[in-house]
């Protein structure tokens, strides 16, 4: 539900942003909910909260919801506003929310609302909203220890192919179900800024080489074994949903995006493990989340789905969760690139349990018992270790299978499996191989993901070195230039500028193309050695009418990646 109220209080602006539902454990607690963002400039913001909270408590207590909880947070121009709410009366909390909302602004005005007719239409709301049934339902699967989901149409019990499934107004009694047949199968969550989509789909390689059925959701698509079921950015709540509703479904690894979380809060309020890759600033100034500590905070809502006693598996190497992980009591799995990580040190000596790398080779380790895994050049998506970042993803798959109950020749056999090919890891770091020409296809959107990948080309042995990219429109000129920066780290012979009119999004043709290469030639690339093309089509086709033997190219396909994959093979 998008409204929007605007007050004029003395030449200031209040308004509401966004209104909506909050499905599942969220940024502010584990409960469903309602939330409002407001953008909240030249005034009092913690006067306006506080009044926002006085009017809400009072509709909340004489709605006959005292229990149900209020929380705010206050950021540069706004705040975001909650109130949790049961599962079956959701839409019914976001108009008590702007209800509260409109007795604020009432006060801050000196002005008297009635506040009778008012709670008349919010109990309507809820009496039509209302699902008792629902609510019965949710508290025996509670008792019975048994996975529950909602959503408007459809409520289930357990996951896979022992899943009940019931229309939201056609549920049965509750003594009709048979709750000893509804079983569980292996979850685990994957999210981060970079890697999530490749440690699903490496980990589904493992599960493959198990002999079992795996379910993955991600950015594009969901698949169960071999069949895609839906194409699409399924790395929210409904698609994990529809994933673990699968008949097939043996195993489910599902990508969880930030918007998703941000958005609806989780969509799965029970798994069996929960992986960070890393996180960085990526997507800031969106929800209120406006630094990379803020960025920190919201990756970790992931862990709300498992208990403390469950595996939470973290990257040593990524200082945001290093120091976040400080202030919790989870039972932490760590990854790291190095065995003599100080993190990976102090968690081996204190007997945990941590997967790294150690001359060449990764090894998981409880305590003292220490198990030899692979070496990493065994692992095709690892460029023979040039590409770090997979490194990393393959370290969070050992550890991930693990948790999921897999064993270590399982484990290794399908790391090995798995190669970096557009059908199996589409547009992330596919490697191409022609006349002694090495050609990587990335979308690296985003500063960290391109400071990877040009690490990974400037690791590979290389005659000559060309990048080809270009950038969206509504990126800032800052930040495009800080993608330039990270490009130029792999030192590149070639500089190819491409311009994208599909994703102009405000900007005048030529103005993104621009500012590149100014940027690049106040970094110091040699104006001689940028070409420019008027798309990525035509780019990649100068890249590879300029390559030769023994060059590496690396072409950041932010449009047109499946014609450009086309071209290549």
């Amino acid at each position: 539900m998008n409204v929007v109220y605007v007050w004029l209080v003395q030449k200031k602006v209040i308004e509401i942003t966004d209104s909506r539902r909050l499905t599942g454990a969220n940024l502010f607690s584990d409960k469903a909910g309602a939330i409002l963002d407001v953008h909240i400039t030249g005034t009092n913001q913690d006067k306006i909260i506080r009044i926002w909270k006085k009017h809400c408590r009072t509709l909340l207590n004489n709605l006959h919801w005292n229990n149900e909880q209020i929380y705010t947070r206050s950021y540069a121009n706004g705040a975001s506003l909650v109130i949790s709410a049961p599962i079956d009366c959701l839409y019914a909390a976001t108009e008590i929310a702007e209800a509260a909302w409109q007795l604020m602004l009432a006060e801050i005005n000196s002005k008297t609302i009635d506040i009778t007719p008012i709670l008349l239409r919010l109990k309507n709301e809820i009496s039509t909203e209302q699902n008792p049934q629902l609510i019965k339902l949710q508290q025996a699967a509670h008792n019975h220890k048994v996975k529950f989901l909602t959503d408007d149409d459809k409520v289930s019990l357990g996951y896979g192919v022992t899943c009940q499934i019931f229309a939201i107004d056609a549920i049965p009694d509750i003594e009709q179900i048979n709750w000893h047949t509804i079983k569980d199968i292996p979850v685990a969550l994957v999210t981060g800024t970079n890697g999530k989509s490749t440690t699903v789909r490496l980990a589904s390689s493992i599960v493959k080489a198990a002999g079992k059925s795996c379910g993955i959701t991600s950015t594009d698509y969901i698949r169960v074994n071999d069949t895609i079921i839906a194409t699409g950015d399924y790395s929210g709540p409904g698609g994990a949903r529809t994933l673990l509703r699968h008949p097939k479904s043996e195993v489910a690894l599902l990508e969880v995006a930030r918007g998703g979380m941000l958005r609806r809060g989780l969509g799965v309020n029970q798994a069996t493990t929960v992986v960070i890759t890393n996180v960085a600033e990526d997507h800031l100034g969106e929800y209120g989340i406006n630094t990379l500590a803020d960025m920190v905070v919201t990756k970790f809502i992931v862990r709300q789905a498992i208990t403390k006693q469950q595996n939470l598996i973290l990257n040593a190497d990524d200082a945001g969760s290093v120091n976040f992980a400080k202030t919790l009591n989870n039972n932490i799995i760590w990854f790291s690139w190095h065995l003599h990580n100080p993190i990976i040190q102090q968690h081996l000596q204190n007997g945990k349990t941590a997967c790294y790398v150690d001359n060449g080779i990764i090894y998981y380790q409880q305590g003292r018992e220490r198990q030899e895994i692979i070496a990493v050049k065994a692992i095709p998506i690892t460029l023979s270790g040039a590409a770090q970042h997979n490194i990393h993803n393959a370290l969070a798959v050992v550890a991930m299978c693990f948790a999921l109950g897999f064993n270590k020749s399982v484990i290794a056999r399908g790391l090995q499996d798995f190669a970096n090919t557009p059908q199996n890891n589409p547009g992330r770091g596919n490697l191409f191989e022609f006349n002694g020409i090495k050609t990587i296809v990335d979308f690296a959107h985003n500063q960290h993901g391109l400071n990877l990948m040009a690490q990974t080309i400037k690791n590979m042995p290389a005659k000559r070195r060309l990048v080809m990219m270009g950038q969206a429109g509504d990126r800032s000129d800052e930040l495009i230039q800080g993608l330039i920066k990270s490009a130029l780290q792999a030192n590149p012979d070639i500089l190819i500028i491409c311009e994208m009119q599909s994703h102009l999004r405000g900007r005048q043709i030529g103005e993104i193309p621009n500012i590149i290469q100014n940027h690049a030639l106040k970094l110091g690339m040699n104006k001689n050695h940028i070409i420019h093309a008027t798309d990525t089509i035509q780019g990649t086709k100068k890249a590879l009418a300029w390559a030769k033997n023994g060059d590496v190219l690396l072409l950041l396909a932010l449009t047109n990646r499946d014609a450009i994959i086309d071209l290549l093979s």
